[in-house]
């Protein structure tokens, strides 16, 4: 797992706070909007969830989330943080929105 340091997300800076690689690879960021997203592999697919602005408690519920991406893991080294991390910001930007 690797931890990024504290610091203010300037602009639209894609930030990942958090990652762990791995067959069970999970982690989340920041957008630079004010939206964050969280991202885990379920039955070989990668899922990313982006979330509203300003969330009301430090865990986000269904509601919560704007945008929904989804992507077959193959063709990513999950081992790799640069390789994941490239996937799950093509994924953030890539995300569809949630219809309400």
């Amino acid at each position: 797992m690797t931890m990024a340091a504290d610091r203010e997300v300037v602009g639209s800076e894609f930030v990942l706070e958090d990652i762990t690689t791995g067959v069970h690879a999970s982690g989340f960021g920041e957008v630079g909007d004010g939206r964050s997203f969280s991202f885990h592999v379920e039955h070989h697919t990668l899922v990313i969830e982006v979330y509203r602005p300003r969330l009301a408690g430090p865990v986000p519920q269904a509601e919560d989330v704007v945008a929904l991406a989804r992507r077959s893991v193959l063709g990513i080294d999950l081992t790799d943080e640069r390789s994941l991390a490239a996937a799950v910001r093509d994924g953030v930007s890539a995300a569809v929105p949630v219809p309400r």
